[in-house]
This record gives structure tokens, C-alpha cells and sequence, in this order.
């Protein structure tokens, strides 16, 4: 398919026969997705003007910033490249609410619970809503092109929207991608040049802190129950989710676009884990570093998949066990 690809699914349909409330904490969590419904054609002020120099993120969110290639830019150089790490960066976002859309629409499927499947419907909304509403952004504001789908994120959602269980489906999207995805947009919503951007970003970031809660309520009381086989294999998807979240993306393309080699490419990425491992990464990137970490921690414990067993795993990745 030239504008897109096929993966090949297998679910099973749960087809209720009783539709009575069955989980109050998830019916209070439909409740307030009904409330909190809103629409990305209306609701967003398209119309406020971009202002500054017409870059659209933190220039401390490009990777050369502070570096030698940066330094020796012009300034319109600078704006285009914001501009392009932008759209670069939004792609993936775009493709990940897509992705999130397929998979919540299997979830409405093979979740059994009444009130779990009233809420997965209102997801797929919102993750429909999300797509809609990068996607006008990328309109609005660039070209309207967005950039291939990355191989990271392709092999995650290939992998979640292939995946059988409705609980690894589960803990991949709304335990590790929603948690991630709730610092990430909490992070262009308080650091972005563009109010526009900014106002979407705050609005997504209302639904996610909803998904991630799905996670929260259903999991618990599952991880619990689980056998010795089902428990390993539910720690060893999160293992895999974590390490292909954590593993981040490089905007390789967009800096193939500015002219910059192997070599050059080679010495930005080493600046990059140099600035990591040594502290030095800028206000906004440290937050969302903190932020993310804390936040899988203390959900990943909250469910019961930090064990013994994975904690290296875990510690590989950077996360801190430590209570």
C-alpha cells in the first residue's frame, strides 16, 4: 500500500449479553470522558498568529543546539531547522495517534467488562480526535507533509496491534505509551513558542491523563490473580514496551535534509548520550526526563509489575526502583 501498510490481526469478540454497570471506578472514568469531550475544529483558536521567529518548540529541544553546527547557522537556517524538527516530531505523534486509534478499536473488542468497553469506545474518539487535531496543526502551521513512520514506532504498534491479549495490548499502550506520552505533551505544552501549539498540547494532555487511567483501574486487580507463566509474560511485554519507548528516535532525516554526513551525524548523536549521562541536558529535557521516569516507576509499581526478577531490566533503562 503506497500510503500506508497492513498488519495482520487476530481478536476475539467479547459480545456482552449484560450490559449492566460491573466496575464503578471505570464507569466514573466514562463518565468524565463524556464531559471532557471536545472538538478539534472549534475548539482550538487556529486563528492566533505565530509570533517570534517563526520557530514553533524550544530551541533547546534541537539536538545541535549549543553545538558547534548550531553556532555556525544563520538565523533563518535555525527557524527552518525548529520548523522541520518540528514536523518531524509531530509526525511521529500523529502516526502514534493512529496507531492508538486501531488498537483502542480492538480493545472496545476483547475487553469483557461493560464498563471497560464503554470506555475504550470513548478512547477511540479521543485518539481519533488527537489525529485530527496534530494533523490541522501540521496544516496550519508547516506543509502539511509529515514524514515516513519511523521504525521504532512502527514495530510498536505492529507489534501491540498483532498482539492477542487484550492486557499486553493494555500494558503497552496505556501503562508505557500513554505514560510517555503524558510528559511528552506536558512538556511542548509549557515549552513551545507557539500558542497554538500549545493550546493543543494542553487539550491532548486532558484525554491522556484519562487513558493512563484505564491501565491504573483494569490491571491491578489482573496482575493479582495471574499465574506464575501469565505474570512473567505480562513483566516481560512491559520490559519490551519500555525499552522500545525509552529507546527514543533520532530525526535522522531532517538533518540528512540540512547536508550533514556520517560523521557529523556521528558526533551530534555522541553530544546527545555526552549530555544525557552527564547531567547536562537542557531545563525542559531534564523535566521530561524526571517526570517520565517517575511517573513509569510509580505506575508500573502501582499495578505490580516491579518485581525482583525485572528490576535489572529496569535499571538498565534508567529508571531509579528506589522508594
Amino acid at each position: 500500500m503506497a500510503n500506508g501498510h497492513q498488519v495482520e490481526t487476530r481478536n476475539t469478540a467479547h459480545f456482552r449479553h449484560d450490559y449492566a454497570s460491573d466496575q464503578s471506578d471505570l464507569r466514573r472514568l466514562y463518565e468524565q470522558a463524556k464531559i471532557d469531550q471536545w472538538n478539534a475544529a472549534r475548539d482550538i483558536d487556529w486563528a492566533v498568529p505565530l509570533e517570534g521567529d517563526g520557530g514553533l518548540i524550544s530551541d533547546d529541544l534541537v539536538d545541535i543546539n549549543g553545538t558547534r553546527f548550531w553556532a555556525a547557522m544563520s538565523e533563518a537556517d535555525r527557524v527552518e531547522l525548529n520548523r522541520r524538527i518540528t514536523r518531524w516530531r509531530l509526525s511521529t505523534l500523529v502516526q502514534g495517534e493512529h496507531g492508538a486509534m486501531l488498537l483502542c478499536s480492538q480493545l472496545v473488542e476483547c475487553v469483557q467488562g461493560q464498563d471497560a468497553k464503554l470506555f475504550q469506545a470513548t478512547q477511540v474518539a479521543d485518539e481519533a480526535r488527537h489525529n485530527e487535531v496534530l494533523q490541522r496543526y501540521v496544516d496550519l502551521r508547516l506543509d502539511g507533509e509529515i514524514y515516513p513512520v519511523g521504525s521504532n514506532v512502527r514495530e510498536i504498534f505492529d507489534t501491540l496491534l498483532g498482539t492477542s491479549s487484550w492486557y499486553l495490548k493494555t500494558i503497552g499502550l496505556q501503562l508505557v505509551a500513554e505514560t510517555f506520552a503524558v510528559s511528552l505533551f506536558r512538556m511542548l505544552a509549557e515549552s513551545s513558542k507557539d500558542a497554538v501549539l500549545r493550546q493543543v498540547c494542553r487539550r491532548i494532555l486532558q484525554d491522556e491523563a484519562r487513558h493512563m487511567g484505564f491501565a491504573m483501574l483494569s490491571l491491578p486487580e489482573l496482575v493479582a490473580q495471574a499465574t506464575e507463566a501469565e505474570h512473567r509474560e505480562m513483566e516481560d511485554f512491559a520490559v519490551w514496551a519500555l525499552g522500545r519507548t525509552l529507546a527514543g528516535t533520532f530525526p535522522l532525516p531532517v538533518y540528512q535534509e540540512f547536508g550533514f554526513g556520517k560523521t557529523e551525524l556521528d558526533e551530534i548523536k555522541q553530544f546527545r548520550r555526552e549530555r544525557a549521562a552527564g547531567g547536562d541536558e537542557t531545563a525542559f529535557r531534564k523535566y521530561f526526563r524526571r517526570d517520565l521516569h517517575d511517573g513509569l516507576v510509580r505506575n508500573l509499581r502501582k499495578v505490580g509489575l516491579i518485581t525482583e526478577r525485572i528490576a535489572p531490566s529496569l535499571e538498565s533503562f534508567g529508571l531509579k526502583l528506589a522508594a
